[in-house]
């Protein structure tokens, strides 16, 4: 428990020069649609500083833009194995895995019901909004 504790209690700035796996095989679809999310945003994020800031630079450009991509990649990697936000996102599996997800019937239902419910009060509305414009136009306000 002690040497848990210790690794736990890691900055996060120690933990991204580290080569060690958390808990490696727990959490690990959460924990790989969160890197895959993180490479992602970078990716987009590096895409667009390249297009903004460093286009017609040449060669210098594209080799930046490639340092930034493999240290956000790295980043992201090394995020989901620190100890703390590893932990966090064990527990969100943990917590998803305890929910009783409706039937595709149920859903289908509830969909129905929800689709049903928008169309009608966007009736409502729309009904409320051309009764207001008509009394506005009537007494020249609009």
């Amino acid at each position: 428990m002690s040497s848990d504790a210790g690794i736990s209690s890691r900055k996060l700035i120690t933990e991204m020069f580290s080569g060690e796996l958390y808990k490696r095989n727990q959490g690990k679809m959460v924990r790989q649609l969160t890197c895959l999310a993180v490479w992602v945003a970078v990716a987009v994020g590096v895409w667009r500083f390249h297009q903004l800031n460093l286009e017609g630079t040449g060669y210098i450009g594209y080799l930046f833009a490639a340092a930034l991509l493999a240290a956000g990649g790295w980043f992201g990697y090394r995020l989901v194995n620190w100890p703390k936000f590893a932990d966090f996102l064990i527990s969100v599996e943990q917590e998803v895995n305890k929910v009783s997800w409706p039937t595709r019937t149920e859903l289908v239902r509830a969909s129905i019901v929800v689709i049903f419910c928008i169309f009608f009060l966007t009736i409502i509305l729309f009904t409320f909004d051309a009764i207001w414009q008509g009394l506005f136009s009537w007494l020249g306000i609009s």
